[in-house]
């Protein structure tokens, strides 16, 4: 028989919706470093999800994992001949089982933070005192926010965002963001009120067991969330649908100081993780998770926001100029997905670092233009590469203007989250 190491990362996700857990990077590797190792591998997190198993030579080894909050969680083990050996990575519990995922995403502070008297945070800020307004507007119930699922199509540009930020708005911010009529939707009756959750699915809010709340209202290609507080308000760019997979979105009023107000996770056993690695820079830990970010291109494109951030991955990681086939589907990203002006950003920023002529520069140069025009982008990190790209051209007008408002926008953008949030009046910097 074998020798093998069969490891697990126990935080209970307790939902339906995720029966196989999520998916962690970690390591093993000898202690002598002399015995096998596997290095960038993937470990399930979730008490249901079946171990990992690794084959390698007898021997002391340590075996560690990140976690997409930045934790790092690691664990002797001593791999006998002949025999598999069980090693458990275990984690600070979750504040809630019902906010394991965004424990997980590092968007909310463990359990002893809210369970313990003597260290709960308190609200520091105008942001974090609760009065959230309707589309009547009146105050609806604490909990609630304002889904626009059908959008006027105007209000994913920079202009109608910017203009939001810049003075008070005579009518309620979700009234002016809609093209069909808003709805108010309450937080799930979950966990903490000062930590609320949102739930949005492939027909828009669902309750506390994924039942659609709104199944027969209409849809539009982009969708956000208003998210009231008193003096702040927030439009929360929502990824949906995501195929199947589950959107979840945390009002958090005891942010630390160096948190979030609002965060968005993606509840996708992979990608969800990925997109908290990258959100963080981790280009190499989230391509260990999305080896199959080709597969995402590759596909059907039944779901583009997955195969966007497929493309974030491997364009983030890859540093030379050589020509993949890839880059064809980065074509086809923007071609067939104009209401996603992330494609344009990829494409323009990757031809951008192989521009070698002038016809070449120019063409990048206007792939990044059309971005721009097409609106904000989805993932945070396309309003900064975007950003940065618009600045190769200095001497241009056209980029020059453009420049100028994303940039202004940026400061409206909380740029630790992996998808747009825009704080407009009166939120606190």
């Amino acid at each position: 028989m074998s020798t093998g190491l069969s490891v697990t990362v126990a935080l209970s996700l307790h939902e339906s919706d995720l029966p196989d857990g999520a998916k962690v990077v970690g390591d093993i590797h000898p202690a002598d470093g002399t015995g096998s190792a596997h290095r960038g591998v993937l470990f399930p997190c979730g008490t249901s999800a079946p171990a990992a198993r690794y084959e390698v030579d007898p021997g002391h080894y340590i075996v560690s994992a990140t976690l997409p909050s930045g934790v790092v969680l690691s664990k002797d083990a001593e791999a006998s001949e002949g025999r598999d050996t069980q090693v458990t990575l275990r984690t600070a519990p979750s504040p809630y089982a019902s906010h394991s995922w965004q424990y997980l995403m590092g968007n909310i502070e463990p359990y002893g933070a809210y369970h313990d008297d003597a260290t709960i945070p308190v609200p520091r800020s105008r942001g974090s005192r609760s009065g959230v307004w309707g589309t009547s507007g009146g105050v609806v119930p604490p909990g609630s926010a304002v889904w626009v699922g059908d959008p006027k199509p105007e209000s994913r540009h920079f202009g109608p965002l910017l203009a939001l930020t810049d003075a008070p708005s005579p009518e309620p911010i979700a009234l002016g963001l809609a093209r069909s009529a808003p709805h108010t939707v309450p937080s799930l009756d979950l966990g903490d009120a000062a930590a609320r959750l949102y739930r949005f699915g492939p027909h828009g809010p669902v309750d506390e067991q994924g039942t659609p709340t709104r199944p027969r209202d209409p849809m539009g290609r982009r969708q956000f969330l208003v998210v009231s507080l008193t003096g702040a308000e927030y439009v929360v760019t929502l990824p949906a649908p995501w195929g199947d997979a589950q959107i979840e979105v945390l009002v958090n009023e005891r942010q630390s100081p160096t948190g979030s107000t609002v965060s968005v996770a993606v509840r996708d056993s992979r990608v969800g993780p990925a997109l908290g690695y990258m959100a963080r820079g981790a280009f190499d830990t989230a391509a260990a998770l999305v080896k199959d970010a080709e597969e995402l291109l590759y596909a059907k494109m039944d779901n583009p926001l997955a195969a966007v951030a497929g493309a974030y991955v491997l364009v983030g990681s890859e540093l030379t100029d050589r020509r993949h086939r890839w880059d064809a589907w980065l074509d086809h990203l923007r071609r067939e997905f104009p209401w996603l002006s992330d494609g344009s950003v990829l494409w323009g920023m990757r031809h951008l670092r192989r521009a070698h002529t002038e016809a070449e520069l120019r063409a990048a140069r206007d792939a990044l233009v059309e971005a721009f025009d097409r609106g904000v982008p989805v993932f945070t990190l396309g309003l900064s590469r975007l950003i940065h790209g618009l600045s190769e051209f200095p001497d241009d007008p056209e980029c020059a203007s453009r420049l100028d408002q994303a940039r202004l926008l940026s400061y409206r953008v909380d740029m630790r989250e992996p998808f747009v949030i825009v704080g407009l009046r009166g939120v606190p910097q």
